[in-house]
């Protein structure tokens, strides 16, 4: 996978700012307790679960799919969850049209390296200091997907840019009356 420089199809599509990407990111969190209070309900009836350690490995695996179906299918049917709708802003392909399954999929998986590195940088610095409370650094992992953004001549993640995909501004322009 290579990075591609913007085309003159691409520079014409408004890109989202991080400030409205961020406060996307923000309801989503709200939405997400939801969708992971649920799958994790479920799971915790279907085995007669009792404690949160017991058969922990396999509900974070329930958990992790529960959240990757949310977006998939959000993702596939308008290209937008209802946070993204609330915040005009649509996932598409470099061409604008939808993203394939395969792409979605893709794009949701590459969603978690950086978030997952940025927590193990938390716990590292946890042990080399000594205090625990360092490991309170670990509610900012999930931002550390906009690093890239400062970098990237379009402002787009970086999961987006090796796919080739994108977020774009779907404002409706205002009427004049």
């Amino acid at each position: 996978m290579h990075l591609n420089p913007p085309s003159s199809t691409t520079t014409k599509i408004a890109v989202p700012s991080r400030l409205r990407r961020f406060a996307c990111m923000m309801y989503e969190a709200v939405l997400l307790f939801g969708v992971i209070f649920l799958a994790s309900y479920l799971f915790d009836t279907l085995t007669q679960s009792r404690d949160a350690l017991m058969l922990r490995h396999g509900r974070q695996a329930i958990v992790f799919m529960a959240v990757g179906v949310y977006f998939i299918m959000c993702w596939r049917k308008r290209g937008q969850t209802l946070p993204m709708k609330t915040w005009n802003i649509r996932l598409v392909d470099r061409d604008g049209t939808s993203p394939s399954l395969r792409r979605l999929i893709l794009r949701y998986l590459l969603l978690w390296p950086l978030p997952l590195l940025s927590s193990l940088l938390v716990l590292a610095a946890s042990r080399m200091t000594g205090y625990s409370s360092t490991d309170l650094l670990i509610v900012f992992a999930p931002f550390s997907i906009f690093v890239w953004t400062w970098f990237d001549p379009e402002r787009q993640f970086l999961h987006d840019r090796l796919l080739g995909t994108r977020l774009v501004d779907v404002q409706k322009a205002p009427v004049s009356v």
